[in-house]
């Protein structure tokens, strides 16, 4: 048998076998803007967890630890039912975005445990509860709760007491690419017996009701050779194989339309069959005939104290020859996906960093999911429905968005579509896992099915125009190092290929989001951080102006010296590249310039008084007055470094001409930049936004522990707004932002989402990593104090080392044995929340997987 790393080695394509299945069905597809036809657009309300149950979806599938081909053309997915619950348990419940006091949250308790890159392995639990599900207190309590208070979960409803639970686990285990072994166990953990029905399910993706020329070509039925057959026209005939149930269920994966809209049904069984026949005791629900395009089996058993209840079940390609013992087969694939991870580790790293390492990677890899949308087809509708009625429809200027892939999501629950600037941060991870599939991941978005003609990246199907941090070219560039690193062999052709498109997205930005015709600053927009500013930058600010911001000007220069390095790479083996680079040392210079005339026109983002970097609002009567928020916009600029050894910048004389160029005719622009003339004792260049004093000033802030350093890492927001906030009166509105360490008390971008305190992983790892690129240039010659005040002085990889430990500690015992992100829990698996709790480490947001969390697994490992 051969090993996990020789099975990733050998299928390095999505379209290699073994990569064909996966867990690509998503935790959620109900109120996502692709099943979301309404006139308003508001997709929470259209399509509701309610009707999931009955109504089929268009673009894709949902289901509790679902398995399904690469085309998401067959699923699998465990069914559970306590014998109290009025719904049928088939997904995750949670909230709306209207719904929560905090934006939309799962309540459900689960965690992904393990996997393997290939899915040759992987295992989740589920926390299933004996009592009726609580749905209606979890949605009253958050209705009744403010912004300023906790949410609400699953555990405080006292559902849970007396550990009157099932722990479910659900383990995959290929025994070849098209031979799956599935083992479901259940525990009883509570103190009396407890009923308990587990329904393996298999249905096909509804492909053919939304177009009357398609033929549905897929079908179950019931057989003598198996417990099911499923027969579709791509993926032939496969069979599910188990223990004899107490009866097999059919039905299609229709809309019941009678229940939902008043109108015919398109068959008599329809989505919700199982649900109406085990919970409302509706035989008739079902198909005698037993055929269909979803089918289960049905297994009752009340579980004693204690015990564990296992089935096991086998689905394979009808003509699959891998036989064995399944398991013999199990156990194998466990150990090999254990095997591999230890392997992946670093020496040094012990077994509670580990754990925090291996179960970070597989809930990365849990998260793959297969994203469907034509977002042509989607406005205008489908030829079997009338065509939408939409007010202001989304998306409109991208027709030729054509997604039909296994994207990496940030949440497949609360964040079931890619988001752009996550992808980036996601693949850092999966560099150190699977750097194949980080590598496709990043040319995925480039292609021109995605990429809009102007160059423009989608960032997320909310509203696939909001400007994203432009992070694509520091991700390319982390990858293809780090698959060098582990292959020995550079992907030249992977680095040529992002580079060439992410040409196209850098003049567009260049072009398209400059505020200036005069300067390159950059404002206006998203850029990924929410609410960290006092305005909505989503919006028009007020009276009339534009935003400046020190953020976006300073993401532009760290993506001017991302494709700067990128150029000089590629030089190495070919000079055409030679002139690109100085064409973005250009670009550098002129955004270094931006930030800091001087005084000149008063457009200095930086506050020579304070030692910091603060947004502008240029106002349409000339004013320019300066926002004075220190929020993490302001630490930006820090991340705008790169060091270029002296093998690259020495790439023969065309490149130190053009180099001498700037020195010899804008001296007005080389000098305002960092030392990048002056190499190092090394030989080393530096091209930073900060030279010296000014990275001094800013580290002193950085590090004070009433500023931004906190116990657990940066904080998203100075610690100074808790008792002094930030606030603005202009054009007869008052602005405010105060320090909020936990949950966001504002409104802006649904509540869910808080720059204003929190700890952010991903803001945290690229600050670590720019210390670490500081350091290779100044090395032990600059110091700084660590926390600042304290005395104690440390280089600046030693404080990229402190800062690690901080985060690490979010998901280790503390001196209680108590897990910080728990929230004071102790003995469940992790979880890897979307940000944390600035001062007592809690997680926060998404919670299942949030894909940058995860970079916590790259930065133990240095």
């Amino acid at each position: 048998m051969k090993t996990e790393a020789a099975r990733i080695a050998e299928n390095p394509s999505p379209h290699d076998p073994w990569r064909a299945w996966g867990p690509y069905v998503s935790s959620r597809q109900w109120g996502t803007v692709r099943e979301d036809y309404s006139k308003d657009g508001e997709a929470w309300t259209y399509f509701t967890h309610e009707q999931s149950r009955s109504r089929a979806y268009r673009w894709g599938e949902d289901g509790i630890f679902g398995l399904c081909d690469r085309e998401q053309r067959l699923c699998f997915a465990p069914v559970f039912w306590n014998g109290a619950d009025p719904i049928l348990k088939e997904r995750f419940f949670g909230l709306t975005g209207p719904q929560g006091n905090h934006g939309e949250d799962v309540k459900e308790e689960y965690w992904y445990l393990e996997a393997a890159p290939t899915a040759s392995w992987l295992r989740a639990l589920y926390r299933y509860p004996q009592r009726a599900f609580p749905y209606k207190q979890l949605v009253a309590e958050n209705a009744r709760r403010s912004p300023l208070d906790s949410e609400f979960e699953l555990r405080d409803t006292g559902v849970f007491a007396g550990d009157r639970y099932f722990d479910i686990e659900a383990a995959y285990a290929k025994s070849a690419p098209d031979d799956i072994l599935i083992r479901i166990s259940a525990k009883n953990c509570g103190p009396d017996p407890a009923p308990l029905w587990i329904l393996p399910t298999l249905w096909f993706r509804n492909r053919w009701s939304w177009d009357p020329a398609r033929p549905k070509a897929a079908e179950l039925r019931a057989s003598d050779r198996a417990l099911l057959v499923a027969q579709e026209e791509a993926l032939g005939e496969w069979l599910l194989e188990g223990p004899a149930p107490d009866e097999l269920l059919f039905t299609e994966n229709e809309t019941n339309n009678i229940l939902l809209f008043g109108s015919p049904n398109a068959s008599p069984f329809t989505k919700d069959a199982f649900h109406r026949r085990l919970v409302g005791g509706e035989k008739g629900a079902v198909n005698p005939a037993r055929t269909g395009t979803k089918a289960a089996a049905v297994y009752r058993r009340t579980l004693a104290p204690g015990e564990t209840w296992t089935l096991d079940f086998r689905l394979r390609a009808a003509n699959a020859m891998s036989g064995g013992d399944p398991a013999a087969i199990m156990e194998r694939r466990a150990r090999e996906c254990a095997e591999y991870y230890d392997n992946l580790a670093a020496p040094h790293l012990g077994p509670a960093e580990r754990q925090i390492q291996q179960q970070a990677l597989a809930g990365l890899e849990w998260n793959k999911m297969f994203y469907h949308y034509d977002v042509g087809k989607w406005l205008d509708g489908d030829p079997a429905f009338p065509p939408p009625e939409r007010t202001n429809p989304r998306n409109t200027q991208w027709r030729h968005l054509i997604a039909h892939d296994v994207i990496s999501m940030p949440d497949d629950w609360e964040y079931p579509w890619f988001a752009c600037w996550d992808l980036a941060f996601h693949t850092i991870p999966f560099s150190l896992s699977d750097p194949a599939l980080a590598k496709h991941q990043l040319k995925l978005l480039l292609k021109e099915w995605y990429m809009h003609p102007n160059g423009r990246l989608p960032a997320y199907e909310w509203n696939f125009g909001d400007p994203n941090p432009p992070v694509y070219a520091w991700a390319a560039l982390r990858t293809y190092f780090a698959d060098a690193r582990r292959t020995g062999t550079p992907d030249r052709i992977f680095l040529e290929h992002v580079f060439h498109a992410l040409l196209i997205n850098f003049t567009w930005w260049a072009n398209t989001a400059s505020r200036d015709e005069t300067l390159e600053v950059f404002g206006g927009g998203f850029l990924g951080l929410d609410n960290a500013s006092p305005f909505n930058r989503s919006e028009p600010p007020p009276e009339g102006g534009y935003l400046v911001q020190s953020d976006g000007t300073s993401w532009m220069a760290m993506f001017s010296l991302n494709m700067l390095l990128i150029a000089l790479e590629l030089a190495r083996e070919d000079i055409a590249y030679q002139p690109l680079s100085g064409k973005f040392l250009m670009h550098f210079l002129y955004i270094s310039s931006s930030l800091d005339l001087g005084g000149q026109k008063g457009a200095d983002l930086w506050d020579e008084e304070e030692g910091f970097y603060y947004d502008q609002l240029h106002l349409p009567d000339g004013r320019r007055i300066p926002i004075r928020l220190r929020s993490v916009a302001g630490l930006i600029p820090f991340f705008a470094v790169e060091t270029v050894p002296p093998e690259v910048a020495d790439i023969g004389r065309p490149l130190a001409n053009r180099w001498k160029w700037f020195i010899d005719r804008r001296p007005d622009l080389h000098e305002l930049a960092s030392r990048w003339r002056a190499k190092n004792k090394d030989g080393v260049y530096l091209f930073s936004l900060l030279d010296r004093p000014r990275l001094e000033r800013l580290l002193a802030t950085i590090l004070d522990e009433n500023e931004f350093l906190g116990p657990f890492g940066l904080r998203s927001l100075s610690l100074r707004h808790r008792d002094r906030p930030f606030e603005l009166d202009i054009g007869g509105r008052h602005y405010r932002v105060d320090y909020a360490p936990g949950e966001s008390t504002s409104g802006l971008f649904g509540g869910n989402s808080n720059w204003r305190g929190p700890v952010w992983m991903p803001v945290n790892f690229l600050l670590i990593e720019s210390l670490r690129k500081y350091h290779t240039y100044y090395g032990d010659d600059l110091t700084a104090e660590f926390p600042t005040g304290s005395g104690r002085r440390l280089n600046l990889a030693q404080i990229a080392d402190e800062l690690t430990k901080r985060l690490a500690s979010l998901f280790l015992p503390g001196e209680d044995g108590t897990r910080p992100c728990d929230g004071g829990r102790d003995g469940d698996p992790l979880l890897f929340h979307e940000y944390f709790h600035a001062e007592t480490g809690r997680g926060l947001g998404a919670s299942h997987q949030t894909g940058w969390t995860a970079c916590i697994a790259d930065l133990l490992q240095r």
